[in-house]
């Protein structure tokens, strides 16, 4: 299992945006970066560096994706037909951890990343603890009985701070459908995400 080393929030500081929309945000506070030099003037950045701050906050967004598995989703978006960028998207969306959290099942990516990982999510009714599993239209995606008792599932399905997009169809407190593969524009992110860029940036 891959494991953030850093604390998370610094990566909404190092990008001066609140990338989850969350409350807790330091960037709240302090729109500058982390760090002693945090408030010095910023140079003129790059076009490879415009790129890679794109793949660094897409890549973020998602939790505890590595490099190694955000690399495999670009191959696999660039071997499908369509608009890469489109598709990019559509396999992150796709996965497990993601569709829990889009469900409102846990109040961070990173709690439905651990919470699929400690066996508490059901696909189709069967047990899955394997957060980058990618999910189909139609497939249900449940929590087990234990977790529905859960304060943290609890307190997170009662947020008012973001609502279950479209594509993921709500059936009772405990179980969604994963509708279809959505698009850009129908991911409610909080920031403004740029594939387009990490496609550049990968394609260099």
């Amino acid at each position: 299992m891959s494991k953030r080393n850093s604390a998370k929030y610094k990566l909404d500081r190092r990008m001066g945006e609140n990338i989850w929309g969350r409350p807790k945000s330091p960037v709240n506070r302090r729109e500058y970066g982390p760090g002693q030099h945090g408030q010095r003037r910023k140079g003129k950045v790059s076009d490879y560096g415009i790129q890679l701050r794109a793949k660094q906050k897409l890549k973020g967004y998602y939790g505890d994706v590595t490099e190694k598995q955000f690399k495999k989703a670009y191959t696999q978006a660039a071997a499908m037909k369509g608009d890469t960028s489109q598709n990019l998207i559509g396999l992150l969306e796709r996965r497990l951890d993601a569709v829990v959290y889009r469900a409102k099942f846990t109040s961070t990516i990173f709690s439905a990343r651990q919470l699929v990982s400690h066996g508490h999510i059901r696909v189709n009714g069967v047990k899955c603890n394997i957060a980058s599993r990618l999910v189909k239209p139609g497939d249900e995606i449940s929590l087990g009985s234990k977790a529905q008792e859960m304060a943290l599932v609890m307190e997170a399905q009662g947020l008012a701070e973001r609502d279950i997009p479209d594509y993921v169809a709500q059936d009772g407190a405990a179980k969604v459908t994963y509708i279809r593969v959505p698009s850009l524009d129908e991911v409610p992110y909080p920031v403004k995400m740029e594939p387009n860029l990490v496609v550049e940036f990968y394609s260099r």
